[in-house]
């Protein structure tokens, strides 16, 4: 989904937030009398993972011309006590091309993406989780050159194996001119097959830009299958495609970004 102003995309993105480890701790009062000391602060969860990926795409579009990336992170939940339980932040990085796909005299080969934000059950088994996100592409611009830095706030509720999230640009969509306000709609689920330990993918998205002579918006979807092998240990395989516009999303390589593609990635989640 990156590359807006060239035809691109990046997020979401993307690994899920880790949650607050809770250990329970058995209070009693002193023989003295004393009250009881307060019980300490649930511990904090850092994880941290790094993927290896036959290619990066993101909300469907190619980001690194069908290229490997390699990627990776972190995610940290902060302890209760130092503010109420359930807040996060955290940070995921790839290789890309995308932008020096569309203009040669760019050099922005990484993508760094910082988020933050605050996960809770409103009622028994529907989690919800809002933040916000900034993804960022340190690199040198010629002059003129629209910077692709983007601002985007979400808000996911989930359901058993299924989620919705919704995605709101407060800034322009990766450069793009005059796409503020784009808006990103993402339905997905996991389900256990009950087979040798896959979960099966399943996703489908919208993505909205608004105010572009040539038809930016597009619908993006995948059919896919993660084996958990332990240890930290996942391997997915995945089929994604799009309908984004051939004439918005082909970069000056020729290549179209939104074209049908197969994608294979092994991660490996360090906690």
């Amino acid at each position: 989904m990156k590359k807006f102003a060239y035809a691109a995309s990046l997020v979401l993105l993307t690994g899920a937030v880790a949650g607050v480890s809770q250990s329970a701790i058995a209070q009693s009062a002193p023989a003295s009398g004393a009250p009881a000391a307060a019980p300490a602060p649930a511990p904090a969860a850092l994880t941290a993972n790094v993927t290896l990926a036959s290619q990066y795409r993101y909300r469907g579009i190619m980001q690194t011309n069908n290229k490997p990336a390699i990627q990776g992170g972190f995610d940290y939940a902060i302890p209760g006590g130092v503010l109420p339980e359930g807040f996060y932040i955290g940070n995921w990085n790839s290789s890309i091309s995308w932008l020096s796909d569309s203009n040669s005299n760019v050099s922005a080969p990484i993508e760094m993406d910082f988020y933050g934000g605050y996960k809770t059950e409103i009622i028994k088994d529907v989690p919800i989780d809002v933040g916000v996100l900034q993804y960022y592409y340190p690199g040198s611009y010629p002059d003129g050159f629209t910077r692709p830095h983007t601002t985007e706030g979400y808000a996911q509720i989930g359901y058993g194996p299924v989620t919705f999230k919704y995605s709101h640009a407060f800034s322009n969509l990766f450069g793009t001119p005059d796409s503020h306000h784009s808006q990103y709609f993402d339905l997905s689920g996991n389900f256990d097959t009950g087979f040798w330990g896959l979960t099966l993918n399943l996703h489908a998205g919208y993505q909205q830009v608004p105010h572009q002579t040539v038809r930016a918006s597009y619908a993006d979807w995948k059919v896919g299958v993660t084996k958990d092998f332990g240890n930290g240990w996942a391997a997915s395989l995945a089929y994604i495609d799009t309908n984004a516009s051939r004439a918005f999303y082909t970069n000056t390589r020729g290549n179209y970004m939104g074209k049908a593609t197969a994608l294979l990635s092994i991660t490996k989640t360090f906690q």
